[in-house]
């Protein structure tokens, strides 16, 4: 695709024609993943249908959610379309939105791959302004910016989505500084990628916020922006919930935790949050009577159950599906209870064999339990079992 066409910006001026695409292009892919858009797509359609040039080849392929007719509302409103219109209807949403997506990265084979949402807030015009800067800069990544001078969020309604639009923003910016650079808008999710920069094996999308997956697992080499103005809704109504936002967190927690010092350094961070259930479920039973030796052993199931609901949710989600989750539960409360085993040995070996101060001794042998139990936790709890022993978790989830 030459620099010269689909040139950027072309079509924010709704009177300049879109020239002609060299016929030697591979050309692009429209993934809009669908949940109960049925009022919106016939429009959707129309605008596209008016603003994407003949040359090279479009497609649209609509990765559907839905419980409604919106399947049949896109094959009535496709019959007109000069391109091919496309439908993916999963019965199962794995991974929301963001799964979506990544299967529709799976099944495109073109080069470019835009994405952008069904109900008309990500200007159809603006498809080819993006695709074409990517062509002209050499970027692998072209995100659609309601950051960038000419840019707007004015379809965001009320005050509290812009603040937590903006919040969400800052956050993401924060904890990834260096996979985020030059991308002001990172919860955008109208963008354009070249399909040889992403490997859709490699996502792991939770919720709908597929750009920010896409930048810090693909690592796009090169990225650009297009500024726009974040349009009202067409019709229906926001699918964003408190649940969504609680989503982004975990996803974003997930994305921190990719690398094993990262993981480390949470699994430490959960362990010692799981002080505070542990002290308090001593005090409630020391004063309804209990043995403070029974309390002990009893409360400190409490830590190790709140220690175990967020490593599955923050550090481990995406290795879950390895064991059955008694399995896993068994696994790290033996590992876990194991630990304070461990732990007085060590110190009288410590104290005994080296002649450490008892301070010192203990701090030595909590970090040496620590690493040990981290290991152990990855190695024993949440990595995938041979070939066999997964083949059958597979065939026990499907039936």
């Amino acid at each position: 695709m030459s620099e010269d066409l689909w040139p950027p910006h072309a079509l924010d001026d709704p009177e300049v024609d879109t020239p002609p695409v060299s016929s030697t292009s591979g050309g692009v892919t429209l993934i809009i993943p669908t949940f109960n858009e049925s009022a919106n797509v016939a429009e959707l359609l129309r605008q596209l249908c008016a603003c994407l040039p003949a040359t090279p080849p479009c497609e649209v392929l609509f990765v559907d959610d839905s419980t409604d007719d919106t399947p049949a509302a896109i094959e009535k409103a496709a019959a007109d379309c000069p391109f091919p219109v496309d439908v993916l209807h999963r019965d199962s949403p794995s991974g929301g939105l963001g799964g979506a997506v990544v299967e529709g990265i799976a099944r495109a084979g073109s080069d470019w791959i835009v994405v952008m949402d069904a109900d008309l807030q990500h200007p159809p015009q603006l498809v080819p302004t993006l695709v074409g800067e990517g062509d002209r800069t050499g970027a692998d990544l072209v995100v659609a910016s309601r950051y960038l001078p000419g840019g707007s969020r004015a379809g965001l309604a009320g005050g509290y989505r812009v603040a937590v639009s903006r919040g969400a923003t800052w956050l993401a910016k924060g904890l990834f500084p260096r996979a985020l650079r030059g991308i002001s808008d990172p919860m955008s999710g109208f963008f354009a990628m070249r399909r040889r920069a992403v490997t859709a094996d490699a996502l792991r999308p939770l919720g709908y916020k597929i750009l920010l997956e896409l930048a810090v697992r693909c690592r796009p080499q090169k990225t650009a922006e297009v500024p726009f103005v974040f349009q009202d809704r067409f019709a229906g109504e926001s699918k964003s919930t408190a649940r969504e936002g609680l989503r982004f967190l975990t996803h974003l927690a997930a994305l921190r935790s990719a690398s094993p010092l990262a993981r480390m350094i949470g699994f430490g961070l959960i362990g010692l949050s799981g002080f505070v259930p542990n002290l308090l479920a001593l005090w409630l039973l020391t004063h309804a009577g209990m043995h403070y030796l029974a309390a002990e052993v009893v409360a400190n199931q409490a830590g190790v159950l709140w220690n175990f609901l967020l490593i599955e949710t923050l550090l481990f989600r995406d290795r879950r599906r390895h064991r059955h989750w008694a399995d896993r539960v068994g696994r790290f409360a033996l590992l876990a209870n194991a630990d304070l085993l461990l732990r007085i040995p060590l110190i009288a070996l410590f104290v005994g064999r080296f002649g450490l101060e008892v301070l010192p001794a203990t701090a030595l042998a909590l970090v040496t339990t620590f690493v040990l139990r981290f290991a152990a936790t990855e190695a024993l709890v949440y990595l995938p079992r041979g070939p066999r022993a997964a083949a059958r978790t597979r065939t026990t989830t499907r039936s």
